[in-house]
């Protein structure tokens, strides 16, 4: 049962007025109201029944504090009852007591969620538009990865694992079943060729799979059935045996990604998007390792747009060069400030360039394209355009460049001359001067890995992942929201000093 009930401060409440002024969680808190927090969560509480509960307030700021000073949930509470700074911003007095370490993975499991923690990034956010301390126009997006918190094993190392498991269970339901059934697990190490391996886990597992269903009714043994419908959805998915499915069975939802064609990772891709003049994150996105960059795009747009933010400007890397991306920051009237990407636009420059105007593509030898067709075939994306035939035959370079045909036939992506407009565009100083509002994100991701703990998933699932990342990204944002504040009244404090000694100055004030 929910009881939020207004704190009477008691008379050990003098302590805290030890707490600096300027510490990083006093400014927070004069920066930010927190009291939207007990509105959101309270539908999670039951109204009438129950015990009292603790406030879902207090308790955010304890996962606040945790990320902040990257703690455990053992530490932070063990923390919070010593320092007086912790109590402060929690809104306890001195000698009042702080929940079990066990409540926070409660509160994060049924209180909490990835919907929840968005709606109070963003309401976090639009607090700090409405009030001045956020007033930048752009929006920049880039990804980075984060480490399982398990090792990836071979295929066949968890098909011995699987097999292992359905014996088990077979064993604390009913024994007898394993009668007449080879229970030898073969020993894939022995055996050399990988491939050759592979094959036999498989053909044992199956095997083993079918001889225990054959003995069993689906009501007498659950916990056998459930273990078996398991091990049979990782043997379906055909990219487990190519490894590059299900590597390791406490955590099924890691996957292995690339940073380079030669270095890769094991886990997730942490997707986020920022504002780069304020360095504040208004969106963030955890997917498995595999994901593309830039895939979930138009929800870091939709979530910046809902914090009250105009954007008037769009930045990342070649990865988020694509015409998905393209189309919907020129949907809201947004600068596109991302380099071209050799993967999408494959077009050398130095042989050819592109009339806007007139639709047309321009050779070396100054010669323009006549016609323009539809490529009849499944690539349906793309335009052929044809030379002139009088134009190529009196070119030097014919032979060269149209071989045994008569004319020039040069073929390009739908999306080509739009692709070529903004390859201009990044050639330009004006340009490389806005790119580089894109290189706080690097500054961001070392700071949440080195600082706050997002270099290693703490727990074993998406949907743990996905929470630790948020709660990071609450704890980040505030810390750089309370750097904002105490820059934000500097600045006020000097223009009214000098104000002040203007007055003076002329006769104004005694």
């Amino acid at each position: 049962m929910l009881k939020i009930v207004p704190k009477q401060q008691s008379i050990f409440s003098i302590l805290y007025d030890k707490i600096p002024k300027n510490h990083v969680l006093k400014q927070i808190e004069e920066a930010v109201d927190f009291g939207f927090i007990n509105k959101a969560l309270g539908k999670t509480y039951c109204q009438y029944y129950g015990r009292p509960a603790k406030e879902p307030e207090m308790m955010c700021k304890i996962l606040i504090l945790q990320k902040l000073y990257d703690l455990s949930d053992e530490k932070v509470i063990e923390e919070a009852n010593l320092n007086l700074a912790f109590m402060w911003f929690l809104g306890i007095n001195p000698e009042e007591d702080l929940p079990e370490s066990s409540l926070l993975a409660k509160f994060r499991k049924q209180r909490l969620g990835e919907t929840k923690l968005d709606e109070i990034i963003k309401e976090i956010v639009r607090q700090c538009v409405e009030n001045g301390l956020i007033k930048g126009t752009g929006i920049s997006v880039d990804a980075t990865h984060m480490s399982a918190n398990t090792i990836k094993k071979v295929p066949e190392r968890i098909m011995k694992h699987l097999a292992k498991k359905i014996i088990n269970s077979v064993k604390e339901e009913r024994t007898e079943i394993l009668e007449n059934i080879d229970t030898k697990i073969p020993d894939y190490k022995e055996i050399e060729d990988h491939k050759e391996a592979k094959a036999t886990m498989k053909s044992y597992l199956e095997g083993l799979i079918n001889s225990v269903e054959n003995k069993i009714a689906e009501n007498e043994c659950k916990k056998v059935t459930k273990t078996i419908e398991e091990a049979k959805g990782i043997l379906a998915d055909p990219k487990f045996i190519e490894q590059k499915g299900v590597r390791s069975l406490a955590d099924k939802d890691a996957r292995v990604g690339y940073k380079s064609k030669t270095d890769s990772f094991y886990g997730y891709k942490v997707e986020f998007a920022m504002i780069p003049e304020e360095k504040i994150i208004t969106s963030v996105e955890v997917h498995d390792g595999a994901y593309v960059d830039g895939t979930n795009f138009k929800k870091h747009l939709e979530d910046t747009l809902e914090t009250g933010i105009k954007i008037e400007a769009g930045y990342g890397d070649k990865a988020y060069f694509r015409k998905s991306i393209i189309e919907a920051l020129e949907g809201i009237n947004a600068e596109v400030i991302i380099p071209p990407s050799e993967s999408v636009y494959r077009i050398d420059e130095s042989k050819y360039s592109y009339n806007k105007d007139s639709d047309q593509w321009i050779c070396e030898e100054g010669n323009y394209s006549v016609e323009k067709k539809k490529v009849n075939r499944e690539d349906k994306n793309a335009y052929e355009y044809y030379f002139s035939k009088e134009d190529c035959i009196n070119c030097p370079k014919c032979q060269e460049c149209c071989g045994k045909a008569k004319r020039k036939r040069f073929i390009v992506g739908e999306a080509s001359p739009l692709y070529y407009e903004y390859s201009q565009k990044s050639k330009s100083a004006e340009f490389k001067e806005k790119y580089k509002k894109r290189a706080c994100h690097e500054n961001k991701n070392g700071e949440m890995k080195r600082f706050h703990g997002m270099a290693r998933a703490e727990g074993f699932s998406l949907k743990s992942v996905r929470i630790q990342a948020r709660l990071t990204v609450l704890a980040v944002n505030l810390k750089r929201i309370a750097k904002l504040f105490s820059l934000f009244f500097e600045i006020l404090s000097i223009i009214f000093i000098k104000k002040l000694s203007t007055t003076q100055k002329y006769g104004f004030c005694s």
